[in-house]
């Protein structure tokens, strides 16, 4: 989301007002392996049901710090800017989601918000807990990977993507404290940062802490996106069968 108070806006434009923002490499990592992406702006929470019968899948992108009363801790010093509205309404497309069984992409952000949907807790501030070991939050452009991970063997992830080793980019400083109900981790960072999280009892629940649009052109990342998208469409013949019967 973007508030005025974070923009500049010319004299001649629209009145200021709160904005929704989204970089457009996420639509585009899903067009190009055969997805209809369509974008959700955050609407009243009594909208969801009828919002997520139209949908096949649901990926959660990247955005502001989730605010820890939405886990039950206080404030840290270093927490940035959140966005109270913002985080009921994605906790509460998680929660239909996951009550239709719906696939799931989480990245960044949204992984953060899938552990904390599943009853997770987060680490608010990565060098305050754990040090400067890996700068989780680089200055080189997202298609530049800064460091590696190590995919867990056999995990959904590592089917997606191929091998277990990759190198990917970083843009955060919060990331999973304690594991939500039926979540896994499957990859991690030399730090011990978890870096994939997935529900191992469902056909694709997936979440990734690095911004995987921003490097879909690579072989490796691609995989993750279609591997999404196939889910999508098997959860779309399911229900389209199911109608018929």
């Amino acid at each position: 989301m973007r508030i005025p108070e974070r923009t500049h806006s010319l004299a001649e434009s629209e009145p200021p007002m709160r904005e929704l923002a989204l970089g457009m490499s996420y639509p585009r990592s899903l067009e190009r392996v055969g997805a209809v992406p369509v974008v959700i702006p955050p609407v009243d929470v009594a909208h969801v049901p009828e919002l997520m019968s139209r949908l096949d899948g649901l990926m959660l992108s990247g955005g502001p710090d989730i605010h820890p009363a939405a886990y039950g801790e206080p404030e840290h010093s270093a927490l940035g800017p959140t966005e109270r509205d913002l985080d009921l309404f994605e906790l509460a497309l998680v929660q239909a989601a996951d009550e239709l069984a719906m696939p799931i992409l989480g990245v960044c952000r949204g992984l953060q918000l899938l552990n904390v949907a599943r009853g997770g807790t987060l680490i608010q501030d990565i060098p305050d807990a754990l040090g400067t070991q890996i700068n989780h939050r680089q200055e080189l452009p997202g298609r530049i990977p800064t460091h590696g991970v190590v995919l867990d063997n056999d995990s959904r992830l590592e089917g997606a993507m191929g091998r277990q080793q990759h190198e990917v980019n970083s843009f955060h400083h919060q990331a999973v404290e304690r594991l939500g109900h039926h979540l896994k981790a499957v990859a991690r960072a030399p730090d011990g940062v978890i870096e994939a999280i997935e529900a191992p009892d469902r056909d694709f629940v997936v979440a990734v802490q690095w911004h995987a649009e921003s490097l879909a052109e690579r072989e490796d990342q691609a995989g993750l996106f279609s591997a999404f998208v196939a889910a999508a469409d098997r959860y779309a013949r399911a229900g389209r069968r199911q109608q018929a019967a």
